[in-house]
């Protein structure tokens, strides 16, 4: 019997946080964000990190446990959410998965290992001054070589995916493909019962998606990207990448309006989320609750409560 793991999933700004903080209230359970960039501390605004208040008295694990310096890979990521995983199951509680990066939960979940490589490494570091020097296509050409699958699979723009496949063969002498169909076989971790958040018409996602972002910046998005910057983080970091954040930099450096930024965050939020959705509709097992034109909480707690029950969570 595998241990049972909720997992509450779905685009940004469809009420993942607020679900999952009621059902963990409900179910004596402790919340594991699964976000990519909640891990950053200093970024609550942008990431639309939980807040004291929005915890409910709830612990949440892997919220604001790096510095924006850090650049975590999925590999260190997934490690680090599997311990708490696994601490809180310890404890004789219900681990509840919130997030919308679905690489990284299905990753958790299936108790996937990632090919070794490492930001930093002298691998790494080898194939960007080869990137610099001959451009992208001689990569590419080796990459046809070793490994015409992903070859295929990945467009020439895509650098970095580009540079990760061959780091994986010049570092283990086994191509990326293999490594990924070794570990797709592998027996899952976890039994999770899957609950999707989505809105029934995606034009008001979108609407919510925008008014979301006006708050942010009226939350002071902004300010936290200037202090960020003060810190002593580098534009190019993973931090000042992350949606909202990449968009503001020319405004700080005085080379966009914060009007221009803001339409530039909503549109490139609205591509996510789209992206996310794309990702979780090819997951079966997911039980979707959608949203009419506002978020019904008490209704999504009943239906939810309806599903683990018929699951095994009691």
């Amino acid at each position: 019997m595998l241990p049972k793991v909720l997992c509450i999933a779905g685009p940004t700004a469809s009420g993942k946080t607020k679900l999952g903080v009621l059902l963990a209230q409900k179910y004596n359970g402790e919340v594991v964000s699964i976000d990519s960039m909640q891990i950053y501390k200093g970024m609550t605004t942008g990431t639309a990190a939980p807040t004291p208040e929005e915890t409910g008295g709830i612990p949440h694990h892997m919220v604001a446990i790096a510095g924006p310096d850090e650049n975590w890979s999925a590999a260190r990521f997934t490690a680090a959410a599997d311990s708490c995983i696994q601490d809180i199951l310890g404890r004789n509680k219900l681990p509840v998965l919130v997030g919308g990066t679905g690489l990284y939960l299905d990753a958790v979940i299936a108790g996937r290992t990632f090919a070794p490589g490492a930001s930093g490494s002298a691998v790494r570091r080898a194939l960007q001054a080869e990137l610099e020097a001959g451009g992208i296509e001689p990569l590419l050409a080796e990459l046809r070589r070793v490994d015409p699958e992903a070859a295929a699979r990945l467009h020439p723009a895509d650098t970095k995916r580009i540079l990760r496949a061959l780091e994986v063969y010049r570092e283990t002498g086994k191509t990326i493909s293999r490594h990924n169909e070794e570990t797709r076989s592998l027996p899952g971790k976890y039994d999770p019962v899957y609950i999707g958040l989505a809105f029934r018409d995606r034009e008001d996602l979108k609407t919510l998606i925008d008014r979301r972002v006006d708050r942010m910046l009226e939350d002071g998005l902004l300010e936290e990207a200037r202090a960020l910057l003060e810190k002593g983080i580098s534009p190019d970091s993973t931090a000042l990448q992350a949606i909202g954040y990449k968009e503001l930099l020319p405004v700080l450096r005085g080379e966009a309006s914060l009007e221009a930024a803001a339409a530039e965050i909503k549109l490139r939020s609205r591509q996510y989320a789209k992206r996310q959705l794309t990702w979780l509709r090819r997951n079966p097992d997911i039980h979707w609750i959608y949203w009419e034109k506002e978020q019904d909480f008490a209704r999504a707690l009943q239906k939810a409560t309806e599903i683990l029950t018929a699951n095994g969570i009691q």
